[in-house]
């Protein structure tokens, strides 16, 4: 579609965009909106208004609100398996591969606090609109994989112990990382420690990948 002709607001044949571009300006302001305010309380208008685009050519490229929506969840998990892929992690010695992936994981959701907004909000939706994203299933199969991959290494290695189930340690790391944004301001406000502050991520990190390491390890 790069490079088509689209219309403007009113309907009249507008000036050659790049549709590439525009496209995606549509969706990291969306990403933003709906992180935000969730999939109820965005406004295609507010979207528009936000980028180099009109409410009319956002329908163009992506239909209706719901399929703006799912193609900002895609982004969002694609960006997170595509970050992990290129990092290669199964390539290291299995300590240093489980250890790295920990603290990717971490910093990826640190830096990407939409990401973690986006999972919650699906999440009140019971994942109705994730379930209708175009190989959603497969993408993340991926990261299963590079884990089991790990978990072989370490285990011919000797400093895994056997019967390490992959999905269970994606799900243990996921979830400690997860944690660590989602509820950021609850555990502000109840006991006053700062999740954002250098010095609590350093020591959060670290505990982080000891806990997951000591899950993991060869007994003696």
């Amino acid at each position: 579609m790069k490079g088509r002709c689209v219309t403007d607001a009113d309907g009249r044949p507008g000036r050659t965009h790049d549709a590439d571009a525009t496209r995606a300006d549509i969706l990291k302001v969306a990403a933003s909106e709906f992180a935000a305010k969730g999939l109820a309380g965005a406004r295609i208008d507010e979207i528009a208004e936000k980028t180099r685009s009109s409410k009319r050519m956002i329908y163009y490229y992506f239909g209706s609100k719901e399929e703006l929506y799912r193609a900002v969840l895609e982004q969002n998990y694609a960006g997170i398996r595509e970050a992990e892929a290129d990092r290669h992690f199964e390539d290291l010695p299995a300590l240093a591969a489980l250890r790295a992936h920990v603290e990717h994981t971490l910093d990826y959701h640190l830096a990407h606090p939409e990401f973690v907004r986006m999972v919650m909000n699906e999440n009140i939706h019971q994942a109705q609109h994730l379930g209708g994203v175009e190989g959603i299933r497969d993408r993340n199969s991926r990261v299963i994989a590079s884990m089991q991959a790990i978990i072989d290494k370490g285990v011919r290695e000797g400093v895994f112990r056997a019967g390490i189930d992959a999905l269970e340690l994606h799900l243990q790391i996921s979830s400690l990382c997860f944690y660590m944004v989602s509820n950021r301001y609850t555990i502000r406000t109840i006991f006053g420690l700062d999740m954002e502050d250098p010095a609590v991520i350093a020591q959060r990190r670290e505990a982080i990948v000891q806990s997951v390491l000591a899950s993991v390890r060869q007994a003696g």
